[in-house]
C-alpha cells in the first residue's frame, strides 16, 4: 500500500506577520545550523545606535518595504527543506507581533529549528513562545538601572533582565550578546556587565562591536570606542568578541 506525506498544516493566522525582509540562506545568525532569516516590523524602544532603525516602525499594511508575505516566505521555506536546518526570527522586535508564534508553530511544522533574536522587552510574550524555541540569541544593552538612556523607555532594563531570567530557567540554547551603545563602554562598566551576567548563569556571551553607521542617534556617530582585539577576563564557558558588528 502506497502512502503519501501529508502537508503540514499551516497557521492562518500567521499571515498577520507583517515582515520587513528575508535572508534566504546564513550561516552566521544561528550557530551550526544553514538558516533563513526572517525579519520582523516593529519595536517598542528606540535605542541611540539602532543599525536596524527601518525596521522600528510597522508600515502600513499594502505600503513601505519591498518585503515578502508570511505566504511567500513559507513557499520558500518548502522549497528548502533538507537544505536548511532552521528559520531565525529577527527585527526589530519579532515578540512585538501577536502574530508570531503561529510562524514559529508553521515553521516547526515543516521540519525546521526555531531560532529567535530578541531584546526581551516581552518576558510575558517570551515566556508563551518557550516551547516553540530551539535556540534564542538575547540582547542585553546595559546594566537594568542603565538601559533608559540606551531605549528611552522606563522600565526596559527590568524587563530585559527577566526575559533573560526566563531562557535560563527554561534552559533553551542562549547566546547572550552586547553591543555597548558609547559613553557605556568603557573597560570597567563591561566587565561589571559581564561579571553581573555570569553570575546570573549566563554561560555563552559574545560582545559586539559598535558600528558608527547608521546610527539612530547622529550625536553618537563618531563615538564608539574601538574594542579590543583581546578581552583580558571575561568569566564565560563560551566567550567571544566580534568586531565586525551586530548580527
Amino acid at each position: 500500500m502506497i502512502t503519501h506525506q501529508r502537508e503540514p498544516q499551516t497557521q492562518p493566522a500567521a499571515n498577520a506577520l507583517r515582515l520587513g525582509g528575508l535572508t534566504p540562506l546564513t550561516s552566521v545568525d544561528y550557530p551550526g545550523e544553514l538558516a533563513a532569516v526572517v525579519y520582523c516590523q516593529g519595536c517598542p524602544w528606540r535605542c541611540r545606535y539602532c543599525h536596524n532603525s527601518h525596521l522600528l516602525d510597522v508600515a502600513p499594511e499594502g505600503e513601505g518595504r519591498d518585503a515578502p508575505t508570511w505566504a511567500e516566505v513559507l513557499e520558500l521555506l518548502r522549497s528548502r527543506r533538507g537544505l536548511l536546518d532552521a528559520v531565525v526570527f529577527s527585527g526589530g522586535e519579532p515578540t512585538a507581533q501577536s502574530a508570531l508564534a503561529e510562524a514559529m508553530a508553521d515553521v516547526r511544522a515543516l521540519g525546521f529549528k526555531v531560532g529567535l533574536h530578541t531584546g526581551g522587552p516581552y518576558p510575558q510574550r517570551l515566556r508563551k513562545l518557550l516551547p516553540l524555541l530551539d535556540w534564542v540569541g538575547l540582547d542585553i544593552k546595559a546594566l537594568p538601572d542603565d538601559y533608559p538612556q540606551v531605549t528611552g523607555v522606563s522600565g526596559s532594563g527590568e524587563s530585559a533582565w527577566r526575559s533573560l531570567g526566563l531562557l535560563l530557567e527554561a534552559g533553551i540554547a542562549l547566546e547572550v550578546r552586547t553591543t555597548p551603545m558609547p559613553g557605556l563602554d568603557d573597560d570597567a562598566y563591561l566587565q561589571t556587565l559581564m561579571q553581573r551576567l555570569a553570575d546570573a548563569g549566563v554561560r555563552n556571551y559574545v560582545l559586539q562591536q559598535c558600528q558608527p553607521a547608521p546610527l539612530c542617534d547622529g550625536r553618537l556617530r563618531n563615538r564608539p570606542r574601538r574594542l579590543p582585539e583581546q578581552w583580558p577576563s571575561a568569566p564565560f564557558e563560551q566567550f567571544s568578541l566580534r568586531a565586525d558588528g551586530p548580527r
